[in-house]
């Protein structure tokens, strides 16, 4: 009787909808704060990226020989269309954030129930990891985003019989592209041995008209053509892609140590660039219980696939660990898995009670509301309060493209470790400034923060951040 007054009322009915479009709001404003606001200016990777990016060539084929190709060619047009600006550098990651995480709802649709799939989406786009990679310009976002639209691709193959041409090609291009990207071949290595040894697909395969997949794996060729050629003229790309260390042997007991940083020590948590844990501890215990789930079902192409990726996975992180955002879509897999585990144990225990299923969601909610909170909270204070982390990021872009390049000073003073940096942010203009690492003879010339201690002259400005340390970035003399 509760079950069909329930039904009755119109919220209930369209309670999946207004799940979704509320989903969509947040994460749309979540993004436009992230890649504004917080936490603003570029870090040391970010800043190593800016000068690769702006020294791509299709004249010199060494300039292109870089991890994430594709994902920085957008960001190179993007800056040429736009300006060297942080938002600018930042775009692309946002576009594919928003990719990411349209293709996550859908994924998380297929492999779970509703209910499920919006709870997790709404952890995913609340979590502090995913917030800061979704604004990164280091190219870190498309470790969630092929992977996502790659297992959504194949879910689509083997279980929709709605556009499965549409998905087939998806498919096969998405899969090259992955491959230009840090490690993305050991997802594509446990997609394609499930469909080797997995009986349903398998079948699905066989089912394919043999012009159909001829056409299709010639796609698949032409996408990935360039990456054979980049690798034939710098054999290191490979090495790059696999995800192997810069030294080695690596320092397994070190690695070890970092990875225990990033995901379980919540007693002592440490700021940097990216504060950690990454995840929280409701989230961890909530994966571990996903982990359990699928190692007991793991006779499913979903479960084989996602099992037979973090298998992959794990001794590739103990080696490098830098990699640690390529965890994250089997994480939120996990996490989901364990929501859906607590949510369809409790249903057992009341399978007809609908005031007991009620009551039942209550704790369920509370939970999720609590990894929000805590999440969106360490993210925005963290990454604009803490001491170590508010200083990681340079704002020195914004600064010298509003006080420098707007007041055409034509002098630019910087140290011979900076000159790599300024070259790269004056090679967008049309009257670039000349870039100095000696003190003018005469007129007015900007210097950097580090380049100012060289010059013994009064400056007339002084150009500051709101840090609280090393906040005097640009001076400006008149000789």
């Amino acid at each position: 009787m509760a079950g069909l007054l329930f039904s009755k009322f119109l919220t209930y009915r369209f309670r999946y909808q207004i799940g979704y479009s509320f989903v969509v709001l947040i994460f749309i404003a979540l993004l436009v704060v992230a890649g504004l606001f917080v936490p603003g200016g570029l870090s040391e990777a970010e800043r190593a990226q800016f000068v690769d990016t702006a020294s791509m060539d299709l004249q010199n084929i060494d300039t292109l020989a870089i991890p994430n190709m594709p994902f920085f060619t957008m960001q190179r047009l993007s800056m040429e269309l736009l300006g060297p600006t942080e938002f600018a550098f930042k775009l692309p990651a946002l576009v594919a954030a928003l990719f990411a995480g349209i293709g996550a709802v859908f994924l998380l649709r297929r492999w779970f129930k509703p209910n499920i799939a919006i709870l997790a989406t709404i952890i995913m786009i609340t979590t502090g990891q995913f917030l800061f990679v979704a604004q990164a310009g280091s190219g870190a976002i498309t470790y969630l985003l092929w992977p996502i639209w790659l297992l959504l691709a194949a879910t689509m193959i083997t279980s929709s019989p709605h556009n499965k041409r549409f998905w087939k090609l998806l498919f096969f291009v998405i899969l090259p592209l992955s491959l230009y990207t840090p490690l993305g071949i050991y997802l594509a290595f446990a997609i394609c041995s499930a469909g080797l040894l997995h009986p349903h697909v398998r079948y699905v395969l066989k089912r394919m008209p043999i012009p159909h997949l001829l056409l299709l794996l010639f796609i698949s060729l032409s996408v990935v053509t360039p990456l054979m050629y980049l690798s034939l003229n710098r054999p290191s790309l490979l090495l790059d892609l696999l995800g192997m260390p810069a030294t080695w042997p690596p320092d397994l007991w070190a690695n070890l140590q970092i990875l225990s940083q990033q995901y379980l020590n919540f007693i002592w948590p440490q700021s940097g660039t990216l504060m950690t844990p990454v995840l929280g501890l409701g989230s961890i215990a909530l994966i571990l219980l996903g982990a359990w789930q699928q190692f007991t079902i793991r006779y499913t192409a979903r479960s084989y696939t996602l099992v037979a990726w973090i298998l992959l996975l794990l001794p590739v992180l103990v080696v490098n660990p830098e990699f640690a955002s390529v965890g994250f879509v089997p994480l939120l897999l996990l996490l989901a898995s364990g929501l859906s585990y607590i949510l369809r144990f409790w249903y057992d225990m009341f399978p007809r009670n609908p005031y007991a299923r009620f009551i039942g969601i209550i704790p369920l909610a509370i939970l999720v509301f609590g990894l929000v909170i805590s999440g969106l909270g360490r993210y925005f204070d963290g990454y604009r309060y803490d001491p170590v982390t508010a200083t990681s990021f340079s704002h020195d872009v914004s600064l010298y493209n509003e006080h420098i390049d707007s007041k055409n000073i034509s002098k630019l003073v910087v140290t011979n470790k900076e000159r790599p940096f300024y070259l790269a942010l004056v090679s967008y203009d049309d009257t670039p400034p000349l870039i100095l690492s000696v003190t003018p003879s005469s007129g007015e010339f900007a210097a950097t923060h580090d380049a100012h201690k060289q010059i013994d002259l009064t400056p007339t400005k002084i150009i500051t951040t709101a840090t609280s340390e090393e906040s005097d970035r640009f001076y400006i003399y008149k000789k």
